[in-house]
């Protein structure tokens, strides 16, 4: 356990706790987050998780503004269900990301763990990007991937982020369940709008 591995826990932590709660802060502290976790990641030859992290850099800036003026009207954005054309193009994205990271990481690198390596990184992008445009269905993609990560991060040796990565699993059915709540909310509200606009 190092300094690097200490400070990707704490922050990461907070800054998935902040997005359950959809709290904006969760971008500036995710980006602290991505490059804590660069050097950590180089250090253990997690190659494509490491890379991950530089992605994480720019759609965190993306989904940062996305979510204070990418809404109707350049509003904040709030919680909506995944379109039905996501899943499948998702799906696909995922797939054939992980698909090719694989190949680049078994013919480029050292890396002992490609096909776990490359899947995480393909999920998390996926998740990633779902999140930014707060689909709930992000959450679905986050428990897949820290699933797989929890025992990819232990064989690694990486025990403190193995546990950490329980944690945000544990984190992403709170999030389901509060996305959930909001949207029977927001739903209500609006059901409620149109209703006065109809009287």
């Amino acid at each position: 356990m190092n300094w690097t591995e200490i400070l990707g826990f704490v922050s990461g932590a907070v800054c998935v706790w902040l997005a359950v709660r959809q709290n904006i802060w969760n971008f500036p502290v995710g980006m602290a987050n991505n490059v804590f976790f660069f050097i950590l990641f180089i250090g253990s030859g997690l190659y494509a998780d490491a890379w991950l992290q530089v992605l994480y850099l720019v759609l965190g800036g993306l989904g940062w503004y996305w979510w204070l003026r990418g809404g109707q009207d350049r509003s904040h954005l709030v919680v909506r269900r995944t379109p039905a054309w996501a899943w499948p193009a998702i799906g696909v994205a995922v797939a054939g990301g992980a698909w090719a990271i694989w190949a680049l990481l078994s013919v480029h690198t050292d890396s002992t763990v490609p096909w776990g390596d490359a899947t995480t990184t393909a999920l998390s992008l996926g998740a990633q990007v779902m999140l930014n445009r707060k689909w709930i269905g992000n959450w679905l993609l986050w428990i897949c991937a820290d699933a797989i990560y929890i025992g990819l991060y232990a064989y690694k040796g990486l025990y403190l982020t193995a546990g950490l990565y329980g944690l945000f699993l544990a984190m992403c059915f709170v999030g389901v369940a509060q996305w959930r709540a909001t949207l029977r909310e927001e739903s209500a509200t609006a059901r409620t709008e149109r209703e006065k606009v109809a009287a």
